[in-house]
């Protein structure tokens, strides 16, 4: 009977389960980003038409178990695309 073929010691591939920078490097890199570039990235991103979720207050004040939802922002902002006309 032939042998099957083996992988060699070599490739090995992480399988990702935790992380390689420390708790405290991420907190510190999300503390020390501006204030309002989260909005200011959705914009952007909505700008060039990309497919952009808001989280919004929730409207149906019944469900009180979901206080926010999260909506496209093409139902709440205007299509980018044909922008403003000034008369």
């Amino acid at each position: 009977m032939a042998k099957g073929k083996r992988s060699k010691g070599d490739n090995y591939t992480s399988k990702g389960e935790r992380p390689n920078v420390s708790k405290h490097t991420l907190k510190a890199m999300r503390r020390s980003a501006e204030p309002g570039s989260h909005q200011s990235n959705q914009v952007k991103a909505w700008r060039k038409g990309r497919n952009v979720v808001l989280t919004i207050p929730n409207p149906n004040k019944n469900e009180t178990n979901k206080r926010f939802i999260r909506v496209n922002a093409k139902e709440v902002w205007p299509n980018p695309t044909e922008g403003f006309v000034i008369k």
